[in-house]
């Protein structure tokens, strides 16, 4: 079974992929001329013009005001994004979607993305062991292929003497997603080493925290369709409500820890072998530097042996409820200081028992990453754990099913005063295409996808029983021949009886008179009788 996947994953590397920066656009031309509309290779035209899919236009960025926490202007490449980089971009019409149009927008498929689909997210542990397989050997070949349609930035703006000198590097197609997570929560840099900002995030720590999420999660979700070629897949999620332990920390799954060093992941597991990047904040802090994409070291993980002081457990369901119980989605100042905020609780900072904001232990989401101890400690570094995903896909859910319940107005999400990049117009720094925070406060069923634990009860019996079911299923054969098997040697031994009898009976003399006489022949014959019986 290993050898063939081996060889698929082999053929596969050489898949094109897609998201970020559009290496079309890291060019001195496009970077000078302020313009990313590649052209769509189905018919040659930018954007797909020609056949309708889109248009290149002006970008148009929100002027409502921002929150106090960040108080420069000018000063970060993500501020008003894109602007720093491109003023006219490529915008699709109908169901089309990406850089160039050339995609199909969330929930749609087929050529001309006419076909509606809805995908099904489900909990890891209602895979069946070949799926499983799957989904590690995906993270694989994301990982260890070359991103053949997007690059990123190693250097500012400034650095690349406002586009004269681009400043980009290669990674594989899931650093293009460990790298754009490092991006949108990195520090603002002021100027010379040390010099930095920190009270800044355009992904975290305010309203765009879970949009911004479920927009990362359903570009990777995406690309992996696009790489692999299979268009079925989604991203499983880990239910971690009172968890004692990393259950998904296994070989078979997203690796166990290593017997020679618990920091580290086991040698029986693929994730053994895998680099991280743009994971010491602190040094690029300190040189007053971006990330320069290079690998760093292995990947670190060491669930439970964390700081009990900061986290003191995994969240509990009573937690997890308290925190779906909120009504608004965000309050007060919106950061991580809001009082009975569902974003703040969930995200970890408001306290999941009382609702208090600026908690001075981490809850919910954060706890999770606490607890793992090791790359997903570090905000700017967490993607580079396998493990985000599957976290991220249950905090996923937690939002959904608070939009559910609640059934917000477009109006709840804030349209001015958040913390810089959370407003509801502001595009989400740093992905191409665009994306406007309001766009993703609604249903996932409105973007194609839905979570297995949110299914009526009956159809969560059958997701629950689906690997069990799927594994008779591939066993039956096997059975059937044992079946067969035991009904021709139960056949064999039942003829053989028979025979032996059959032989006795010939060969056995017939008794010529009785060897008990009586007189009574009725009471003889009524015990025998008896007897036989």
């Amino acid at each position: 079974m290993w050898p063939l996947k081996t060889i698929i994953i082999f053929l596969l590397c050489f898949s094109p992929s897609r998201q970020q920066f559009p290496r079309l656009c890291a060019t001195q031309e496009a970077l000078r001329a302020k313009e990313c509309c590649p052209a769509w290779e189905g018919d040659g035209s930018a954007c797909g013009a020609s056949s309708g899919r889109g248009f290149c236009r002006d970008v148009e960025v929100s002027d409502q005001p921002d929150g106090p926490q960040y108080p420069f202007s000018g000063l970060d490449d993500r501020e008003k994004w894109p602007l720093v980089f491109y003023n006219r971009t490529c915008q699709c019409a109908g169901n089309f979607m990406g850089f160039n149009c050339g995609d199909c927008k969330f929930g749609y498929f087929g050529q001309n993305c006419n076909e509606r689909r809805e995908s099904l997210r489900r909990n890891i542990f209602h895979l069946s062991r070949s799926e499983r397989i799957r989904f590690v050997s995906y993270l694989n070949l994301a990982k260890q292929t070359v991103s053949a349609d997007y690059v990123v930035a190693t250097g500012t703006y400034l650095e690349m003497g406002n586009g004269s000198n681009p400043m980009f590097s290669n990674v594989s197609v899931y650093d293009v997603f460990v790298w754009m997570h490092y991006y949108v929560s990195r520090n603002a840099l002021l100027g010379g080493p040390g010099n930095v900002w920190t009270d800044v995030d355009f992904a975290h720590w305010a309203p765009a925290f879970l949009p911004w999420h479920r927009v990362y999660l359903l570009h990777w979700e995406h690309e992996i369709r696009k790489l692999s070629g299979d268009t079925s897949f989604t991203i499983p999620y880990w239910d971690w409500r009172d968890a004692r332990e990393c259950a998904v920390c296994t070989d078979e799954l997203m690796g166990g820890r290593s017997p020679q060093d618990p920091d580290l992941i086991s040698p029986g597991s693929v994730f053994s072998s895998w680099r991280v990047l743009c994971s010491q904040a602190t040094d690029y802090n300190d040189r007053g530097v971006l990330c320069d994409a290079r690998a760093e070291g292995p990947l670190r993980r060491n669930p439970g042996n964390h700081n009990r002081n900061l986290v003191e457990r995994l969240p509990t369901s009573a937690e997890v409820e308290f925190t779906l119980s909120l009504p608004d989605y965000d309050t007060g100042a919106m950061d991580r200081s809001a009082n009975m905020s569902f974003r703040n609780t969930l995200e970890g900072f408001g306290d999941p028992r009382t609702g208090l904001g600026s908690s001075p232990r981490l809850g919910m989401h954060a706890a999770l990453h606490v607890f793992m101890n090791g790359s997903m400690s570090s905000v700017q570094g967490s993607a580079n754990d396998p493990i985000f995903l599957l976290h991220h896909a249950y905090v996923d859910s937690l939002y959904e099913q608070w939009l559910r319940r609640h059934r917000p107005s477009p109006s709840q999400y804030p349209g001015s005063n958040a913390p810089i990049g959370h407003n509801a117009e502001y595009h989400m720094a740093p992905f191409m295409p665009l994306h406007r925070n309001r766009e993703y406060f609604i249903s996932s069923k409105d973007l194609g996808y839905e979570y297995s634990n949110l299914l009526g009860a009956s159809q969560r019996l059958a997701e629950s029983l689906h690997p069990y079911l799927e594994e008779l299923q591939a066993a039956w054969p096997w059975l059937l021949l044992a079946a067969l098997c035991g009904g021709i040697v139960a056949i064999a031994v039942t003829a053989a009886v028979l025979t032996a009898k059959r032989w006795k009976n010939l060969f056995s003399l017939p008794e010529r008179q009785p060897l008990i006489w009586s007189n009574d022949t009725e009471e003889t014959s009524h015990r025998n009788y008896q007897t036989a019986m």
